[in-house]
């Protein structure tokens, strides 16, 4: 297609809230634009840039033995009650009611969804060790969103997460994940170094982020579980 053709609405200038480099140039480039605070639409050229990165992650994922489900965004307040995390997130938390006035939450993160779908569908130990991924859209009502699409209020994530009998084999499943990560931040030509992190409320003991210090860029890599939600 051809440039005049395409819809590529650039910028000379730059928009007040960018201070990051990399939501500056993302703007000024026509890749995305603001909707709300802390929410952003993906434009023509910035979709298929997009389409590309999640298409990296989609075939690491598959070359690492998971397998793809899509969840609903909207989980019911019930899983979150169940492991405590309806009270946890607080504020963060998008809530809402449906005409039946049953209490849901706009998925912050899956977790609950994943292990309810695991326990309910596998009861043999040789179902184990399993890896389940999705990639879609996630909703934090963050107090301060910034740096664009970095840390907004709605986005769209990749979240993985492993089911083992053992100790030894959650290890294991962990290990798959962050080689597969070196994998995608390799081809998407990233300069990184694993640094420990904190888990926070998404849970599990072992954590490290992905932080290239070159590119400005970084990425969370998730905690793998075991069913009994260490």
């Amino acid at each position: 297609m051809r440039f005049t053709r395409s819809f590529i609405p650039t910028l000379k200038e730059t928009p007040a809230e960018a201070t990051l480099a990399s939501h500056v140039l993302m703007m000024r480039a026509g890749l995305i634009r603001k909707t709300a605070s802390g929410m952003y639409l993906w434009l023509p050229l910035g979709l298929k840039l997009f389409k590309k990165v999640e298409t990296i992650v989609r075939e690491e994922m598959v070359r690492a033995g998971a397998h793809e489900i899509s969840c609903s965004i909207a989980v019911p307040a019930e899983l979150f009650q169940e492991t405590g995390r309806w009270q946890r997130f607080g504020d963060e938390m998008f809530r809402l009611k449906d005409r039946h006035k049953r209490d849901f939450a706009l998925g912050p993160t899956h977790e609950e969804v994943f292990t309810d779908l695991v326990r309910t569908h596998l009861t043999s130990w040789r179902s184990f060790p399993i890896t389940l991924f999705q990639i879609g859209r996630k909703y934090r009502d963050e107090i301060r969103p910034r740096f664009g699409v970095m840390r907004g209020r709605e986005f769209t994530m990749k979240d993985a997460y492993s089911f083992d009998t053992s100790e030894e084999g959650l290890r294991e499943s962990y290990s798959k994940m962050v080689e597969a990560y070196k994998r995608i931040f390799t081809r998407c030509g990233l300069d990184f170094t694993m640094v420990a992190a904190d888990s926070g409320t998404i849970g599990g003991d072992v954590s490290y982020e992905n932080a290239s210090p070159v590119k400005r860029w970084s990425s969370m890599v998730p905690a793998v579980r075991s069913p009994s939600r260490r």
